[in-house]
């Protein structure tokens, strides 16, 4: 799997996501003009991204995302009624196209353990490139209000899900042992979210994402794979 390609998978995605990102929320956003809209979204979002990871969601003031987004206050709630509104568009739209990509990544492969490697690599691939989009929603979710972070935790599962399927899967296709899926995807999803929640972990230690995602991988299949048990033959009477 190459990397660049899903930099630029990604890349469209993400044009496509600030658009649906303004449509999804055109009744709220008072600026009726999609090009200004979309451009001024990259803008509070990218200042609330990189704001958020350097001092928490809780900490940036709108002061603070003014003076990082180049746009005033009362432009910036022309887009959002509150900060609490804001973290729950971004976290919304964040999870929304993990999905969109990941879905159209294994679309197609009928190959159980190739469809599931596909799915590890393109989650951890994505998180590269969208690094601070994955960890910003890890660590908001938490400041949500109790329905927005329903919602986001509704499609965090949905990701989830995507892990289970396959795993159900291959194992009517008889290539996957019988073992608990909900379990088996949660441990992949906490292994997966480990390589962008302690990247500095993995620096430090020089490993790339390829490496990560080909051992994640092959330690998933070999765990999963049904293997052929050779009865031992007693051979002390011969």
């Amino acid at each position: 799997m190459d990397i660049d390609a899903l930099k630029d998978l990604v890349s469209v995605s993400k044009k496509d996501m600030y658009r649906n990102f303004f449509h999804r929320h055109k009744k709220q956003i008072r600026i009726k003009k999609e090009h200004v809209a979309v451009r001024n979204l990259i803008k509070i979002t990218e200042a609330t991204l990189m704001l958020s990871n350097r001092k928490g969601f809780s900490a940036m003031s709108m002061r603070d995302l003014s003076a990082a987004s180049g746009l005033s206050t009362g432009a910036l709630y022309s887009y959002f009624s509150s900060k609490d509104d804001l973290l729950d568009m971004i976290q919304q739209e964040s999870l929304r196209v993990a999905i969109r990509v990941l879905s159209a990544r294994i679309d197609g492969i009928r190959d159980p353990q190739l469809k599931l490697a596909q799915a590890i690599y393109t989650h951890l691939y994505l998180s590269e490139v969208m690094h601070p989009w994955f960890y910003f929603s890890f660590m908001e979710t938490k400041n949500l209000k109790k329905r927005a972070r329903r919602k986001a935790i509704e499609i965090e599962l949905r990701i989830e899900k995507i892990f289970i399927d396959i795993i159900a899967e291959g194992q009517e296709a008889g290539v996957f042992r019988d073992v608990d899926k909900e379990m088996v995807a949660g441990m992949i999803k906490a292994l997966l979210q480990d390589w962008y929640l302690k990247k500095w972990k993995y620096g430090q230690r020089r490993i790339p994402v390829e490496a990560y995602a080909e051992f994640l991988a092959g330690v998933v299949e070999s765990y999963l794979r049904v293997t052929v048990k050779t009865e031992q033959v007693d051979k002390s009477w011969v």
